[in-house]
């Protein structure tokens, strides 16, 4: 509960602008203080509490940002536990993140929206607040949230869990940003278990799923006879999602005509169901995840600016895997555990070495990759010790993989056991049914290839005396 007595710096050389802006504090029960430019309000500073700031870009003719961002720079080094938020006419996307790199909390336009600015200022004081209430920890976050699921210690991942433990009980929207594979829906089910909505189950909506013609639909649902199929009424997703939260995964791949109508939701509350007439209240909290640059697709024209400045109230950044390389052994250790109790297989260890080896890779596919790869061992290797041949031989079969689908061959809709028997016939094939070499090419003992060609009943006529000449 944010204590309406904060005192907010404005900077700004805009007369109409300060007034404007401390009028609407004054209504919401802040104190404000103004200013017009750099050197006034480092004195202000120096001389007074202030617990937020809202910060101009620009101060003279010039329109460049350099002497908002040479201010921005001065006061987070004299002042950095207080929050800034910039403010800027022309709405730049680069100087905003620019800004936001050097400290600044969040950016908004002018003209601004009165209830979507007090919303960001209540949110934004209320994280600056509970700061330092939370430890990044691993035990101490543990003991205090719910973060089942996420695997790993790293500083770099223990800094989004304190980031999800101060967001979480806001209404505030989130994006999240991250490469394929790093577990960015992990981390929306994180901050919505933690969450005063948590009662409620999520409803996720993969965006890049979502065809234009029926993105109304689909979204805001419709009522019986508003199109030809529509022989019931149906609930959209936003309905769904009443009092809960909405999961927009894939924010990125968005059509542009369709973002307007997203954003008309956002900032009115409201939507109507295709068909209908009726207005319904989007009592939601929007959680929304890229593995895109939505600031790069801005500045592209590919992603509206408004519906970007809706969807980053908070942004969290995820690490790739190569970038917390200290977690693999963690994940690798866990996602053993979860893969051999689901295929209902015996207790199986991983080698320090094979370990070490994981930790050495690129894994340009993140977690999603790992445990690919550790599945693909646990399935191809009869072993209750994973060592590093195990798991080179699921990458070359990942290679391999790759190298088919190239040729022509999906194995999209392939069940494991039909993919397995596809690899040994190519490798029976390759090898001209020599065992030996066989089960050295699959990483399989003799004596396992013997039983996995009997289980996929693979011609094996001859093998026997190949095998005894091969000797």
């Amino acid at each position: 509960m944010i204590v309406n007595t904060a005192c907010v710096l404005i900077i700004d050389d805009d007369s109409s602008v300060q007034v404007s802006l401390a009028l609407l504090l004054k209504q919401a029960g802040y104190h404000s203080v103004t200013c017009d430019g750099p050197l006034q309000a480092l004195q202000v500073l120096a001389t007074q509490p202030v617990d937020l700031i809202l910060q101009d870009m620009n101060f003279s003719l010039q329109t460049s940002g350099e002497e908002g961002l040479q201010l921005l720079t001065e006061i987070k080094q004299r002042h950095p536990e207080i929050p800034i938020l910039l403010m800027t006419a022309w709405g730049s996307i680069a100087l905003a993140v620019q800004g936001m790199k050097l400290g600044a909390t969040d950016f908004f336009t002018k003209p601004w929206n009165n209830a979507a600015l007090l919303q960001l200022l209540q949110t934004t004081l209320t994280l600056a607040q509970t700061t330092e209430l939370i430890k990044p920890e691993r035990q101490v976050l543990d003991l205090q949230y719910d973060f089942s699921g996420i695997i790993g210690e790293h500083p770099d991942l223990l800094k989004v869990l304190a980031t999800i433990a101060r967001v979480a009980k806001t209404n505030a929207s989130v994006l999240i940003l991250g490469e394929s594979g790093t577990g960015k829906e992990l981390i929306a089910d994180a901050i919505h278990r933690n969450s005063p909505r948590s009662s409620r189950h999520v409803v996720k909506v993969n965006m890049g799923a979502i065809t234009s013609s029926l993105f109304e639909s689909e979204m805001f649902g419709h009522v019986r006879g508003a199109f030809t199929d529509a022989k019931n009424d149906r609930k959209g997703y936003f309905a769904q999602a009443h009092q809960s939260t909405l999961f927009l995964d894939e924010i990125g791949e968005l059509q542009r005509a369709d973002q307007v109508k997203l954003l008309r939701v956002l900032q009115n509350q409201t939507y109507q169901a295709v068909g209908g007439s009726k207005t319904e209240q989007a009592d939601v909290r929007i959680i929304s995840a890229t593995n895109k640059e939505l600031a790069e697709l801005v500045a592209n024209g590919d992603f509206r600016e408004d519906l970007f400045y809706r969807l980053n109230l908070i942004t969290i950044r995820l690490p790739a895997l190569r970038e917390r390389r200290s977690d693999i052994p963690l994940l690798a250790k866990r996602l053993i555990k979860l893969l051999t109790d689901s295929y209902g297989m015996s207790e199986v260890q991983i080698s320090n070495a094979a370990l070490q080896w994981l930790s050495q890779q690129v894994w340009p596919g993140n977690i999603r990759q790992l445990k690919q790869c550790i599945e693909r061992s646990l399935l191809l290797v009869d072993k209750t010790l994973l060592e590093v041949e195990d798991l080179r031989m699921a990458e070359e079969v990942d290679t391999q993989s790759d190298l088919s689908k190239s040729e022509g061959l999906n194995l999209s809709g392939l069940t494991l056991a039909q993919v397995e028997k596809h690899m040994i016939e190519k490798a029976m094939e390759e090898h001209q049914g020599q065992i030996s070499r066989v089960a050295k090419t699959l990483g399989l003992s003799r004596f396992t290839l013997y039983r996995r060609l009997e289980k996929h009943q693979i011609a094996t006529e001859g093998l026997a005396n190949l095998e005894r000449d091969s000797e």
